[in-house]
C-alpha cells in the first residue's frame, strides 16, 4: 500500500462488528481504498479502471468512516471539478477525463448523500457550505428528468427509467432536503419530486425498465427507503431464495452461480433498515458470509463463481474462482458502510451509521399531493 494503515482518528472511534471485523480491520480496508485513489482525488473502481461519481462518493464515505479523513476530503474536493453547466457529471471518467459524456441521474444525485454523511460524522458547516451549490445543481438536473409517472429518466438521451437508480435517487432527495433545511435554502420542488418518485417506486414498478434479473432491482426499493415496513419485508421475502446463497453471499444476477460482495453488503444494510431482530440477524449473517472475499491487507475481491450443479453454465466457464480477477474500491466501501450500520447493534458505530436507515434525513414525502389516477398499491 502507498499509504499507511494508521487512521487519522483513534481506533476507538472507528466502527466494528464483534466477531466479524475489528476496528483495525476497518481501518485497513479504508486505507486500501485510499491506496487506489488517483493523485487528483478520484477513486476508480480498481487501479487503472474508470471512475463514476456514485461509487466515488461511496468510497469517500467509507474512507471517512474508516479514519482516512484527508483522502475522503480530497475525494469530495474533486467532485465539483467534473460537474457540467447543467449540474450533471459524466457517466464515466478515465484518467480525469470524461470517457462517456452522458449525464446519469443516479450518479448526479448521490453527492447529496455523501455531503449529508460528512455532516453527520464531522459536523463541519463550512464543508457543507462549500459543496452545497454543487449538490443543489446536481439535484436540480435530476428532478428535471422526472417522467409523468414519477420515475426519473436514466439520462437525457435515454427514454427509460431504472428502478434501482430511482430508488437511490429517492434516498438522495431526502438527503438533499435535509441539507436544504440546514442551509436555510428551501427546495420545495425536490419534495414534490420525491413524493412522486416514492409513489412510482412503490406502486408502478412495472413502468421501469425490466432489470429484475439483477439483485439490485430487488432490494434497492427497500435500501433507498421508498418501500418500508411490512411491504419491505414481503418484497425481500419474495425473491430471497433466488438471490441468497447461505455461507457465500448473494447473486449479482439470478441466472449465474456468482456471488458479489457489494450487493451482499447492500442487502445487509437493506435488512438493517427494517429494524426488527430477525432482519438484523440475517444482516449479520450476510456480512459474515461475504468475508471469504477479504484479503489480509483489507482489500476485497469483487465476487466468487462457485460450483453449483443446479445452475449449469457454459462447459468452459470457470468455477470456484474469484471473478472478475480484481479488488474493487466499491466492494470495500460497501463493507465499511455495512459494518458501520450494523455496529450500532453488534459492536460500535460512527455518527454516520444511520445514513441508509434515514433516521437523520428529511421525512418521507408521503404527504405530498400526487396527480395520479392509479389504485394499485402493489410492488414488484
Amino acid at each position: 500500500m502507498t499509504r499507511g494503515t494508521t487512521p487519522e482518528v483513534p481506533l476507538s472511534r472507528l466502527p466494528y462488528v464483534e466477531g466479524v471485523l475489528s476496528a483495525q480491520q476497518v481501518a485497513d480496508t479504508a486505507a486500501a481504498i485510499a491506496a487506489m485513489q488517483e493523485p487528483w482525488g478520484a477513486v476508480p473502481w480498481t487501479t487503472g479502471e474508470h471512475v463514476d461519481i456514485w461509487n466515488h462518493v461511496e468510497a469517500a464515505m467509507a474512507m471517512l468512516v474508516g479514519g482516512q479523513v484527508e483522502a475522503a476530503e480530497r475525494a469530495y474536493a474533486w467532485i465539483p471539478t467534473m460537474q457540467r453547466a447543467d449540474g450533471s457529471w459524466p457517466m464515466k471518467i478515465v484518467g480525469g477525463v470524461a470517457d462517456d459524456e452522458r449525464g446519469e441521474v443516479n450518479m448526479s444525485a448521490y453527492f447529496a448523500v455523501g455531503l449529508w454523511h460528512h455532516w453527520l460524522v464531522r459536523r463541519d458547516i463550512r464543508f457543507v457550505e462549500r459543496y452545497w451549490p454543487s449538490v443543489r445543481a446536481g439535484l436540480d438536473f435530476v428532478v428535471s428528468l422526472q417522467d409523468p409517472f414519477g420515475g426519473i429518466r436514466w439520462t437525457p438521451e435515454d427514454d427509460f427509467c431504472l428502478l434501482t437508480g430511482s430508488s437511490s435517487i429517492y434516498h438522495s432527495l431526502r438527503a438533499g432536503v435535509a441539507l436544504a433545511d440546514l442551509m436555510d435554502d428551501p427546495q420545495p420542488e425536490w419534495e414534490l419530486a420525491g413524493g412522486r418518485l416514492g409513489h412510482a417506486v412503490r406502486t408502478h414498478p412495472d413502468r421501469f425498465a425490466d432489470k429484475s434479473t439483477y439483485s439490485m432491482d430487488w432490494y434497492y426499493p427497500v435500501l433507498g427507503g421508498a418501500v418500508r415496513g411490512d411491504a419491505a419485508r414481503e418484497l425481500l421475502a419474495r425473491r430471497w431464495d433466488d438471490f441468497v446463497v447461505p455461507g457465500l453471499g448473494i447473486h449479482c444476477v439470478d441466472t449465474n452461480p456468482w456471488v458479489t460482495g457489494a450487493e451482499t453488503c447492500e442487502l445487509a444494510m437493506a435488512l438493517d433498515v427494517l429494524g426488527d431482530p430477525d432482519s438484523s440477524r440475517r444482516a449479520l449473517a450476510l456480512l459474515t458470509d461475504m468475508q471469504h472475499l477479504r484479503e489480509d491487507d483489507g482489500r476485497y475481491w469483487t465476487g466468487w463463481v462457485y460450483d453449483d450443479p443446479a445452475r449449469p453454465g457454459p462447459a468452459d466457464e470457470p468455477r470456484d474462482v474469484h471473478w472478475p480477477h480484481e479488488h474493487t474500491t466499491y466492494t470495500a466501501a460497501a463493507v465499511v458502510l455495512a459494518v458501520d450500520a450494523l455496529g450500532e447493534t453488534y459492536g460500535h458505530a460512527t455518527p454516520g451509521s444511520g445514513i441508509m436507515r434515514g433516521t437523520s434525513l428529511a421525512p418521507h414525502f408521503d404527504e405530498i399531493a400526487l396527480e395520479c389516477d392509479c389504485t394499485s398499491t402493489s410492488v414488484r
